[in-house]
């Protein structure tokens, strides 16, 4: 059965992008633990993360890394922390997420739901920092 994030990444449902290649996508988590948490999301559907390709883990956590350094330029938190837990969708993803403390990184802080204006503003701040570091992935 296609995944929720297959069809966020084929445009059936909405979501609010600040990465796209041809392997993986960056959006905004609609039930953020903090300001700007994005989604690193492989094209492919691979449900663990221990029974993907080598090459396609190493690929995320770049991305990961690239979308974080740009989090930490648009936000100027204390950290960037990843989680990669898999239990919310059967679908790989890495949670890049800004933070001052590590309380911030828990699910049960996680928002119910932020206004689109409020992704958008955070998806804006980053793809800015995305851009004064050279990348440009089709999200402008």
């Amino acid at each position: 059965m296609t995944t929720v994030f297959t069809r966020i990444i084929r445009g059936e449902l909405p979501g609010v992008f600040v990465w796209r290649d041809d392997v993986s996508v960056g959006f905004l988590s609609i039930n953020p633990m903090a300001f700007g948490h994005t989604l690193v999301v492989p094209r492919v559907e691979v449900d663990h993360w221990i029974d993907a390709e080598p090459e396609l883990l190493r690929h995320l956590v770049d991305v990961s890394r690239i979308v974080g350094i740009a989090q930490q330029r648009a936000f100027q938190p204390e950290r960037v922390g990843i989680i990669v837990a898999g239990y919310e969708v059967p679908h790989l993803h890495i949670h890049v997420i800004p933070t001052n403390d590590m309380s911030e990184l828990s699910f049960a802080h996680a928002a119910p739901s932020v206004s689109r204006d409020t992704l958008e503003e955070a998806a804006a701040r980053i793809q800015d920092a995305l851009g004064s570091l050279g990348y440009s992935h089709g999200c402008d």
